[in-house]
């Protein structure tokens, strides 16, 4: 892996972590707060950190597919994987054992 493959592979490890953890947070914890105990500022301003880092992950996965030369399936799954409950988390740890490599 060269340093520009390395590179794009580490931002995208970050963004697609922070997503999963934002996405978390926002059903585990802002949606229980609106619905239960009538916060809804949790989900107002949680949901817009969610949704910006949701924008990012999904522009940095196209130059990371093309950079790492992912197939289109692999591509396909990333985007899958933006929308699911830990679906980054097990993309990121599908995609460490493929690459053979901690980044």
């Amino acid at each position: 892996m060269n340093e520009s493959q390395l590179l794009w592979a580490k931002r995208f490890k970050w963004i697609s972590l922070a997503e999963g953890f934002s996405f978390l947070l926002l059903l585990g914890i802002a949606m229980p707060l609106k619905y239960g105990f009538d916060m809804p500022l949790a989900v107002k301003y949680l949901g817009w950190v969610h949704g910006a880092l949701f924008v990012i992950y999904i522009y940095v996965v196209f130059p990371t597919a093309l950079s790492l030369k992912w197939s289109f399936s692999r591509t396909f799954f990333a985007l899958v994987a933006a929308v699911l409950p830990f679906g980054p988390f097990i993309f990121d740890r599908n995609l460490n054992k493929s690459q053979q490599t901690k980044f």
